[in-house]
């Protein structure tokens, strides 16, 4: 099937400084492979804004002859896109949305590229140094508001959600716009994308002029999930470790959507880390909410993290069921405790410095096959650390079944095999299930076939 393309050259809306010759120099070496390759992957993901489709593997291959190029001039720098999606120009001259965007991607892959990788000033061996780089990728990328009182909302949830799931979605949101929160999402559609449009019309109404939409992703999963239109603020963190880990030290609360493996393993990674000690006194307001519809689908999540995690992390959320008002209003309430909380401990607003967060969810976890074969996914170990592996298995899940490279890896060696206790494996096949069978693992009139095999 032939797609529409397009040639052009575009000049950044003043998001990114001058580079220098040796950046430039970075981009330009295809041979190497890497720093290019990064960067023209998570550029065609931005570019594909509003195509709907959640296979990395599939969009790499429709687009196969698509480029990009940096082109240094003496007033700063171009970009020279080749074989582009046509849906990223209108008269052809691209969106202003996606063109920031665009420029997000570059100032995000070379800033880490330059600053964070190779740089004895963050110790990445260390949980200490993987939080600075964390803190430092978003202040370079100028999406952390100083001068604000906590107001930052985020919003998990699928992709793959049923329209009324998503309209819920929007109701959540435009309950908080209009309370003055601002809304944090993974950037791409469903319940990403939801949440959003829903503040943008509680802030018109408040004639609040200023708020913020900010998308936070990753290079593995941001051609699965587009950013989507309303996003302001864009960062393209390095991992998955690292994303989460930028989603709840700038959140102020959360709200956790209908989603699938995906949604699933933020929840396990969040519940983790409040099971924490360090933590236990900290106020983090976390709801699950949904309309009626969902309310089978929270009632499997909350018996599996009581299953595993027990009553302990049970305690850490609140299940709202089809009540946007009433989630906006606990979320309100939930961030004044963290504004004072933050306020008599001398923590910063807009980073929550004093988060403790073991060095187990830090560390990149790279979804091989070994690797999912050996997670240690048992009771005969600490909470967290449980909470940790299983957060791992469902990342390998996620993997295979968006990310270009999982794609391509179960293709050749597989499906993934996930062993462990049987009660665990009971538990955790039993909450799969019941997502491929409410069509939550791929977009709707999509079929799934399971990247993943349980072994009890």
């Amino acid at each position: 099937m032939k797609y529409n393309v397009v040639d052009a050259q575009i000049t950044p809306e003043g998001r990114l400084d001058i580079l220098s010759k040796a950046e430039v120099g970075k981009l330009l070496d295809t041979s190497q492979g890497g720093l290019y390759k990064t960067f023209r992957n998570c550029s065609l993901a931005v570019l594909n804004c509003g195509n709907a489709m959640d296979d990395g593997k599939e969009l790499l291959e429709r687009y196969s002859s698509f480029d990009i190029r940096v082109i240094q001039e003496q007033r700063g720098i171009k970009l020279e896109v080749k074989n582009a999606p046509a849906q990223a120009f209108v008269d052809g001259r691209m969106v202003k949305g996606i063109n920031e965007h665009l420029f997000a991607v570059l100032r995000d892959i070379i800033y880490v590229s330059d600053e964070i990788n190779d740089n004895p000033k963050f110790d990445l061996a260390t949980s200490r140094g993987l939080t600075d780089a964390v803190f430092h990728i978003l202040r370079n990328a100028n999406i952390l508001r100083s001068m604000t009182i906590p107001n930052l909302v985020v919003c998990w949830g699928g992709h793959s959600i049923s329209r009324k799931e998503y309209e819920y979605t929007k109701q959540v949101g435009h309950e908080m716009g209009l309370r003055g929160l601002n809304v944090c999402t993974g950037c791409g559609p469903g319940a990403m994308k939801g949440p959003m449009k829903g503040a943008t019309i509680g802030h018109a109404k408040q004639r609040i002029k200023n708020g913020q939409y900010l998308g936070i992703t990753e290079p593995g999963i941001i051609a699965a999930e587009s950013p989507n239109p309303i996003v302001n603020d864009l960062v393209i963190l390095p991992d998955i470790e690292k994303r989460l880990e930028a989603f709840v030290r700038t959140g102020h609360g959360i709200v956790v959507f209908p989603g699938g493996a995906g949604t699933a393993e933020e929840i396990l990674y969040l519940l983790g880390i409040l099971l924490h000690p360090e933590n236990k006194d900290m106020p983090f307001p976390l709801i699950f909410s949904g309309p009626d519809s969902a309310e089978d689908y929270f009632k499997e999540i909350d018996r599996f993290v009581a299953n595993t995690l027990g009553k302990e992390a049970q305690q850490r959320y609140r299940i709202i069921i089809d009540n946007p008002a009433q989630v906006a209003i606990e979320m309100v309430d939930g961030i004044k405790q963290v504004r004072a909380f933050r306020k008599e401990t001398g923590d910063a607003y807009y980073f929550n410095w004093l988060l403790k967060i073991d060095h187990v969810f830090q560390q990149p976890f790279i979804p091989t096959h070994e690797n999912i074969r050996n997670l240690a996914l048992h009771k005969d170990q600490e909470r967290h650390l449980l909470a940790a592996n299983l957060r791992r298995a469902f990342s390998g899940i996620v993997a295979g079944n968006v990310k270009n490279e999982g794609i391509r890896a179960i293709e050749q060696y597989g499906l993934f095999e996930i062993h462990g206790d049987a009660k665990i494996m009971k538990l955790m096949d039993s909450l799969l299930t019941s997502f491929v069978a409410q069509h939550r693992m791929k977009l709707p009139g999509k079929k799934y076939s399971p990247c993943y095999r349980i072994i009890q």
